[in-house]
């Protein structure tokens, strides 16, 4: 009997994906766990398996195409076997509203390709997207020669070889002119919009407070240096796998930091998952460390550069971004002092790092250098309060400034 494949709902607010590419062509054999298609959601571009094996007996939707959750994308069959009556389903041309409550059930009309005039954004794959951005090229003024003329790495490479052409010389730059950089009008892609929209919901909505703690970084450095000298060049550790782990097993201490707002009613999840800011082309995505109080630091480490890569490649998988309880954004390779981030709803809080750097600190009594870092905490009013945010940065400080406590 030949099964469905659907839309997955890759996080709470997810209503619809569209439908980048097809990694499996119809009648092509596949196995229960290959990529089927890459969907592009509003958090990121990803990879879509197979919940079964056989034959890809039918393309339900056309790539390019918005599909609500739960709508039927594709039919795998066992070889051989017949298919009939699969209708093809997209989403609606009119985008539905937005709301944080289970999505619509989703309406099958006929297939159609979203032109981009009426999807609002410029069709490019994600490798596209990520070269442009690199080299400064607007998407706007790239004309695309693949499928439905979306533009492909081909195209971002033409573009970049291209000298720039002055009138009655198309290869001479002029001489004496002085240039102007002209004013650009560049329509958001779904991963910034859905960044503006969730965040502006986050600071209308949920009464942030904000404390800052700092704390002793010279033991958890020097840690660092004599494990990392242990450790093979691709598998050491940095500051934020540390960082990850001492909020994991402070946030055990503090179960309403580790929670979220469901009505009048708080959920304190069993589970610490870490939510780790990766900045990606176009803006941030969140990869999720899962039990990450229970894991080892070099376990933690590598299936956060893992997560990372394959976010900032369009790659991440659905469970990369799934499931954080509690989230970091770490600014301090940017040589940034303090800041404060704004709460990914429903999280309770998140942990805003800054920078480890020296400077003259007074012990006994002596002014002598030091190594310190800031981390500030963005905490819902409704689920904390100020006192248990600020105890809560001490157990924080506690781990980052007694660092062997996270190796046992």
């Amino acid at each position: 009997m030949a099964d469905t494949v659907s839309m997955p709902k890759l996080g709470f607010d997810m209503a619809e994906g569209t439908l980048v590419r097809w990694v499996k062509t119809e009648g092509e054999a596949i196995q229960k766990g290959d990529v089927l298609a890459e969907i592009e959601t509003d958090k990121a571009t990803v990879e879509v398996e197979s919940g079964f094996s056989g034959v890809v007996a039918r393309h339900l939707v056309a790539q390019g195409s918005v599909v609500p959750v739960g709508a039927p994308i594709a039919i795998i069959a066992a070889p051989g076997e017949a298919v009939t009556d699969a209708t093809p389903v997209v989403a609606p041309t009119e985008k539905p509203a937005e709301s944080s409550a289970a999505a619509p059930i989703p309406v099958p009309v006929p297939a159609t390709e979203i032109p981009p005039a009426e999807s609002g954004r410029v069709k490019a794959s994600p490798l596209a997207r990520r070269m442009a951005a690199e080299r400064g090229l607007g998407l706007e003024m790239l004309r695309g020669t693949g499928p439905g003329g979306r533009i492909v790495k081909r195209d971002v490479e033409a573009a970049a070889q291209t000298p720039p052409s002055t009138p009655g010389n198309p290869t001479a730059a002029p001489l004496s002119v002085v240039s102007s950089r002209t004013t650009e009008q560049v329509p958001m892609d779904r991963l910034r919009s859905a960044i503006g929209r969730r965040l502006v919901e986050s600071k209308q909505q949920v009464p942030h407070f904000y404390i800052t703690h700092q704390c002793d970084a010279g033991p958890l450095m020097r840690l660092r240096k004599e494990v990392n000298e242990m450790l093979p060049e691709d598998g050491r550790l940095s500051v934020n796998d540390f960082i990850v782990k001492a909020t994991a097993l402070a946030l055990r201490q503090f179960p309403n930091l580790n929670a979220s707002l469901q009505g009048d009613t708080i959920l304190r999840h069993g589970v610490v998952n870490i939510g780790v800011a990766v900045a990606v082309p176009g803006g941030l995505l969140t990869v999720v460390s899962k039990d990450a109080d229970q894991k080892p630091l070099r376990v933690i480490s590598a299936e956060v550069r893992e997560m990372a890569g394959r976010a900032r490649a369009g790659k991440v998988r659905p469970e990369d971004i799934e499931g954080s309880t509690f989230s970091i954004s770490n600014l301090g390779m940017f040589d940034v002092d303090h800041f404060v981030a704004i709460i990914n709803p429903p999280e309770a809080a998140i942990l805003a790092v800054g920078s480890v750097k020296e400077i003259p600190v007074i012990v006994d009594g002596i002014i002598q250098p030091g190594l310190r870092m800031n981390v500030t905490i963005s905490a819902d009013h409704r689920l904390t309060d100020g006192a248990e945010a600020a105890q809560f940065l001490q157990a924080l400080a506690e781990f980052i400034e007694k660092p062997a406590r996270m190796l046992v």
